[in-house]
């Protein structure tokens, strides 16, 4: 009855309002606090509640750096395609009683030395690394982005969700408010009529009692009011004052209301199971998987390189550093590893059972979609069935009560009748 909302939030079709800025100036003392975030100053609707979570909720915002992250990984996954240029230089000066003399003497070798060297590598065989690294890269930049869409769902759904905790907290403290008014004036009539000798000392006590035991009941819904504050201004970002007990400075606009929606079962199945991005970033992981039994069985096969450079060192018949022999090479090189103590074949197992528990994770976070469908489902069917209930009761427990009232001072009802009848208004 709470709210309508779950079931369409679980099928991930609340709308992913695009995420802003980061979040406003370093404090000065990081031992407090990381950021300083201003209070708003106007109500919030939920529309403003959400854009404000999607700017400044501490886990968009850590997803948002794990996307970053997962583009570093991107590009260090493709660069096994891409060329290796390396520069080296060296400069030797030998002792002259180390140098080996041409016999006759008529010769003497330079005791410096230096050498430069440019030089490209490009892979040309990995053993199926090379496509591999581009396949790899793509599903790693899906999964992140779909694992960032997941924390911007869960994000807007436990906002909406402690929002209208928030609104119906509000209309808990009203009803108890109202509840406790209604036993104050039955108390003060019953106090009266005692005076006046036409009830006995019992109904005093007994309104005494009922007034007492309503007390409880609106202790707890204005705590129930703090804590659903403290839970939205947590995932909206914002610091609560630490001095702030009730009044926590953030005001809703908004209105607790049902929304009107019809869905069938079959269709909120099939359409949590096609739009869920948890399951979508699962079905990545499960290909980045198999990708890495690529790469394990890759280091049974040979690998293989071409290798260009340009070269310049100084003369080895020379004593002047000046002068230098320069020009090019180009060539192929290639390694294979015939026996590495079974460590592929290790590496092959490894990721072998890792893809099948890939699979696995698939098929078991699928069944729990399902639940969560079925339960959001089943509660939103409870929810329906008793708004369309009460639609009367209101109206109908006040006459009701009027009822009682007027029953009992003209003297055919009894104090139970009004005090069962006050219950019942506002339950």
């Amino acid at each position: 009855m709470k709210r309508t909302i779950t079931l369409t939030l679980a099928l991930s079709l609340a709308p992913l309002l695009s995420a802003a800025e980061k979040p406003a100036a370093t404090n000065a003392q990081p031992a407090l606090t990381s950021t300083t975030v201003s209070w708003p100053t106007t109500p919030l609707s939920l529309r403003d509640a959400v854009d404000v979570a999607l700017r400044q909720n501490s886990a968009v915002l850590k997803s948002k750096a794990d996307l970053e992250v997962a583009y570093g990984v991107v590009m260090q996954t493709k660069a096994i395609q891409l060329p290796r240029v390396g520069f080296s230089i060296n400069h030797t000066l030998t002792d002259q009683d180390a140098i080996e003399q041409f016999p006759g003497g008529f010769f003497r070798s330079p005791d410096q030395a230096w050498n430069v060297r440019v030089q490209v590598t490009q892979s040309v065989y990995e053993g199926g690394r090379i496509d591999s690294a581009l396949r790899t890269a793509g599903y790693t930049r899906d999964q992140a982005a779909l694992q960032h869409q997941t924390v911007i769902a869960d994000t807007v759904l436990a906002v909406r969700t402690t929002y209208d905790d928030v609104l119906l907290a509000r209309q808990q403290i009203i009803v108890q408010e109202a509840s406790i008014e209604l036993l104050k004036k039955e108390l003060q009539d019953n106090e009266r009529r005692f005076a006046a000798g036409t009830v006995p000392r019992f109904n005093v006590l007994r309104a005494e009692v009922e007034l007492a035991n309503a007390r409880p009941k609106l202790i707890r819904a204005r705590n129930a009011l703090r804590i659903a504050q403290n839970n939205l201004a947590n995932l909206l970002g914002y610091d609560v004052p630490r001095t702030a007990v009730e009044d926590i400075p953030l005001q809703l606009a908004g209105k607790l209301e049902a929304d009107a929606s019809d869905i069938e079962l079959s269709v909120a199945l099939a359409k949590a199971l096609e739009q869920r991005s948890e399951l979508a970033a699962l079905r990545k992981a499960e290909r980045l998987r198999k990708e890495a039994i690529v790469n394990a069985e890759a280091g049974l096969k040979p690998s293989a390189q071409i290798v260009a450079g340009l070269n310049s060192h100084s003369s080895r018949f020379s004593q002047h550093l000046t002068r230098d022999i320069s020009g090019w090479d180009i060539g192929w090189q290639a390694s294979w590893n015939i026996f590495d103590g079974k460590l592929t074949k290790g590496k092959i197992a490894e990721a072998t059972a890792l893809h099948r528990k890939a699979q696995e994770d698939i098929d078991d976070v699928a069944r729990r979609i399902e639940l969560d469908v079925r339960t959001a489902y089943s509660n939103f069917l409870e929810a329906k069935e008793v708004l369309e209930s009460q639609k009367k009761v209101q109206e109908q427990a006040e006459e009701a009560l009027r009822l009682a009232i007027a029953r009992s001072e003209a003297g055919s009802g009894t104090q139970l009748d009004v005090l069962n009848a006050q219950t019942a208004l506002t339950e």
